[in-house]
């Protein structure tokens, strides 16, 4: 959706009151304001799809381990704490990108712990998926693997080859159900290191099953 700049002049009073109703949403006054036009004259824009796919995955998570923890703008960050010693907690960072074509979005991952020992099973968790996703991904990425980082924090690419036909449903769907199947095979792997075969297993099952955003 293209955007140009205008010139209008709106009360002091309603510039306030946007300003901190767009603070309080994590979003920008301009924002704000295309929103609530687009809403008034019946408009759907890339946020207002953003928000709704948000509120799904949030809605796709309850009662599980992953939990929302903020959610505005084009981002949102679940939370998932591992069985470890002093608990620490998984971090899922979601952006989406405006365009739902191509690289729909990407997911940050990201653990915040000074502990060697931590970072080493994160680090050998990783390097396992990293490995499972390329032995069945590898044709599906030309460019190369969708993963970048290292330590405590990785990056993923978002590849969606039906681009704007998926509906919002399906996004969340795929998104959610990504970060569910990830965040329950950490958890086997921090139970028995041992678990690489049953989480490759349980990766061929998700795949089996028919992917939509890879």
């Amino acid at each position: 959706m293209k955007k140009s700049v205008y010139s209008i002049v709106l009360a002091d009073d309603v510039v306030e009151a946007i300003d901190d109703m767009a603070y309080s949403l994590g979003t920008s006054r301009s924002n704000l304001i295309n929103q609530i036009l687009a809403e008034r004259v019946s408009m759907l824009t890339p946020e207002m799809r953003m928000r709704d796919i948000f509120d799904r995955i949030g809605r796709l998570m309850t009662g599980g381990p992953v939990n929302v923890a903020q959610s505005g703008g084009s981002m949102i960050m679940l939370k998932s704490p591992l069985k470890y010693k002093y608990r620490p907690t998984v971090n899922y960072g979601i952006e989406l990108s405006r365009s739902f074509e191509g690289t729909v979005g990407r997911l940050k991952i990201s653990l915040r712990t000074q502990s060697d020992s931590l970072i080493g099973m994160i680090g050998g968790f990783f390097a396992l998926w990293i490995g499972i996703e390329g032995k069945y991904l590898r044709k599906l990425f030309p460019k190369g693997n969708p993963w970048s980082g290292g330590g405590a924090s990785f990056t993923r690419e978002f590849l969606s080859p039906n681009g704007p036909a998926l509906s919002d449903e399906q996004l969340a769907e795929a998104i959610g159900g990504y970060i569910n199947l990830l965040d329950g095979c950490l958890r086997l792997y921090f139970e028995d290191k041992t678990s690489a075969e049953r989480i490759e297993e349980r990766y061929k099952a998700y795949l089996s099953e028919g992917v939509l955003v890879i």
